[in-house]
C-alpha cells in the first residue's frame, strides 16, 4: 500500500465511483460519482445531511465505504484510515481544529513527523521549514507563537500547514470560513488559489453560496445523498445552485425595518464573567428598539453568548444596568424577565431549548405549564394543552408524528420551529435569538429569517446573534460588533461595509481605530 501510494498519490485525478455509505437504515451516500482534478478548487455544496461531509470522510479514511471504489491516476486504492489518506497525499481540515493549545505553531505543524537532532526536536529547523512553507503559499504565521494564544483564523492556517508539511496534494476543508473575518477569508481564498495554481487539488465543503462563487472553479451539488448537479462556477448563479440544493426556488428575507419606534432594551456598562470565571463582558452598552432587528456580530467566543444570557436573566452581572421598557432588571431572574415581555431562543436547541424525552405538546408549554389555561388547581388540563399544541404545530408547520411524539425524534429544523413557536406565542416585546440558524439547512434558515422579520414588523425588538457575516448583513437593520467582551462599533444599514465590519471583528475599534487587548 505504502509503495503504491508513493507512486500514484500525487498530481493525478481522484475518482470516486458509485460510492455508497450507510449508517444503519440511512443511506448517507447513494452511488455517488465525483471527480477531483488537479489545478482546480472544487466546491461540494449541499444542505445539512446531504452527504457531503460523509463523502469526504470516506475519501479521508475516517469512514469505510460500503460500496463503490476510489481511484487515483486510474488505479484503485484502498483507504482504510487517515494514515492511508495522508500517505496518498490527501489532507483534511475539520470544522473543529485538531491543535494542541500549549504547543507552538511549528510544534503543531511537525507533530508526529518531527525533524530531530539526535533524540530531540530540532526546533530551529522545524521553524524554518514552517516559515518556508508558509511563504510559498502566502500564509502569515509566527512559528514560535503558542497556538492557544492566536486567533481562530491563525489556528486554521496552522492546520493547513500541517497538511502541506505532510505533502498533501489534495486538501479538503470542511466549512472553512465559519471562524474567519472577511479579511481572513480573502487570505484563505488566496492561499487555496495558489495551491490550485501550483497543480494541487482543493475541495471546499460548504452550504454558503457566496463563498462557493467567490473561490471555486467547479461546483458539485448533493441532495439526499445523491449528486444532483455539476456546474462550472463561471456559468452558474446563486439562484441555480440554491434550487439544486433544496429542489425549489427560495424567497430571501431582504425587507428592512419600516416603523422603528421607542427603545425597548437599554444595556448600560454591563460587565459579567463566563463559565470559567473570566471577565467576558467589559462595560458593554447598547440599545434595541421596537420594530428593528439589532444584529450582534463577531467571531464566536467574544462575549455574545454571555451578553444574551445576562439580558435573559440567566447570568449574573458584576456591574452595569439592564433596563427593559423603563424598568430596571435587578438580579438574574429568568422568570421575572419573561414576565417583562422577553423571550429567549437559545443556540443549543437540543440541550437548552427543548427536553428530548418530553412530548411536542409538553415542550410547547414549558415555562407556562403552571399558568391558565394549561393547569387548574395544580393539575394539568390535557385537552387545553393538546388544542394549544396542535394550533402551534399547524401555524409553524412543525413536521412531527403528532403532538404526543417525543421531541427528540424531530429534525434540527423542526426543533427550531418548535422553540420559535413556544417563545413567540406570547407576542413578546423583546426577542433574544442566539445563533438562531446555526446547524440549519438553507430552507430552514430561510424560514427562521422570515419569522424574525415578521416579529420585527409586528413591533417587537429583535436582538439576534449571528456568526455568518452575510446573514448578519442580510437580516439586520442595525449591527453592533463584539470583540473580547467590548462593543467595537455600531453601524446602521446605510453604513454597512464589509471591510469596516471585518476590522471591528479583528479588534479595531470603530471610534478610535485602536486595537483592543
Amino acid at each position: 500500500m505504502e509503495q503504491e501510494a508513493r507512486l500514484t498519490g500525487r498530481d493525478g485525478i481522484v475518482e470516486m465511483r458509485g460510492i455508497v455509505k450507510r449508517f444503519g437504515d440511512l443511506i448517507a451516500n447513494d452511488r455517488v460519482d465525483l471527480e477531483i482534478r488537479p489545478g482546480e478548487v472544487l466546491g461540494l455544496l449541499g444542505e445539512n445531511g446531504a452527504g457531503k461531509t460523509t463523502l469526504m470522510r470516506v475519501l479521508y479514511g475516517i469512514y469505510r465505504l460500503d460500496g463503490g471504489e476510489i481511484r487515483i491516476n486510474g488505479q484503485p486504492v484502498d483507504i482504510r484510515s487517515p494514515a492511508d489518506a495522508i500517505e496518498l497525499g490527501i489532507g483534511m481540515i475539520h470544522q473543529k481544529f485538531l491543535v494542541v493549545p500549549t504547543m507552538t505553531v511549528a510544534e503543531n505543524v511537525v507533530l508526529g513527523a518531527e525533524p530531530t537532532n539526535g533524540a530531540l526536536l530540532d526546533r530551529g529547523f522545524a521553524e524554518r521549514q514552517v516559515l518556508e512553507l508558509a511563504s510559498r503559499y502566502g500564509i502569515l504565521v509566527n512559528p514560535r507563537a503558542k497556538v492557544g494564544r492566536i486567533s481562530l483564523g491563525e489556528q486554521q492556517c496552522t492546520e493547513i500547514l500541517k497538511a502541506l508539511y505532510r505533502k498533501a496534494d489534495l486538501l479538503i476543508l470542511d466549512e472553512p470560513t465559519t471562524v474567519l473575518t472577511p479579511q481572513q477569508m480573502d487570505e484563505l481564498f488566496d492561499t487555496l488559489r495558489k495551491m490550485a495554481a501550483n497543480g494541487g487539488k482543493v475541495v471546499i465543503i460548504t452550504h454558503k453560496l457566496p463563498e462557493v462563487l467567490a473561490v471555486t472553479d467547479r461546483v458539485v451539488v448533493l441532495r439526499d445523498g445523491k449528486v444532483v448537479g455539476s456546474y462550472k462556477t463561471q456559468e452558474t448563479t446563486e439562484r441555480e445552485l440554491a434550487i439544486a440544493m433544496v429542489g425549489r426556488d427560495l424567497r430571501p428575507a431582504t425587507s428592512v425595518a419600516k416603523d422603528v419606534r421607542g427603545t425597548v432594551l437599554k444595556v448600560e456598562g454591563i460587565s459579567a464573567r463566563n463559565d470559567e470565571g473570566r471577565l467576558s463582558l467589559k462595560g458593554v452598552s447598547m440599545e434595541a428598539r421596537a420594530g428593528e432587528i439589532l444584529g450582534v456580530g463577531g467571531i464566536g467566543g467574544n462575549g455574545q453568548r454571555e451578553l444574551v444570557e445576562v439580558i435573559a436573566g440567566l447570568r449574573p452581572t458584576e456591574s452595569g444596568r439592564i433596563i427593559i421598557r423603563d424598568r430596571e432588571l435587578r438580579g438574574a431572574d429568568p422568570r421575572r424577565v419573561r414576565a417583562m415581555g422577553v423571550c429567549y431562543v437559545p443556540a443549543d436547541r437540543h440541550g437548552m431549548g427543548t427536553v428530548g424525552p418530553l412530548s411536542v405538546a409538553e415542550n410547547l408549554i414549558l415555562q407556562r405549564h403552571a399558568e391558565a389555561p394549561f393547569s387548574r388547581r395544580m393539575f394539568l388540563r390535557h385537552s387545553q394543552i393538546r388544542t394549544f399544541a396542535e394550533g402551534l404545530v399547524a401555524s409553524y408547520d412543525i413536521h412531527c408524528q403528532g403532538v404526543d411524539a417525543q421531541t427528540r425524534t424531530l429534525s434540527g429544523g423542526n426543533l427550531q420551529r418548535l422553540v420559535l413557536a413556544r417563545e413567540l406565542s406570547g407576542e413578546p416585546d423583546l426577542i433574544l435569538a442566539e445563533y438562531p440558524t446555526r446547524g440549519l439547512d438553507i430552507a430552514a434558515t430561510e424560514y427562521v429569517h422570515h419569522v424574525l422579520q415578521e416579529q420585527r414588523d409586528r413591533g417587537a425588538a429583535v436582538v439576534a446573534v449571528f456568526s455568518d457575516l452575510d446573514e448578519l448583513l442580510q437580516l439586520s437593520d442595525r449591527v453592533v460588533i463584539m470583540y473580547e467582551g467590548h462593543i467595537m462599533g455600531e453601524l446602521s444599514r446605510e453604513e454597512f461595509d464589509v471591510e469596516r465590519i471585518g476590522l471591528m471583528m479583528a479588534g479595531v475599534a470603530e471610534s478610535k481605530a485602536e486595537v483592543r487587548v
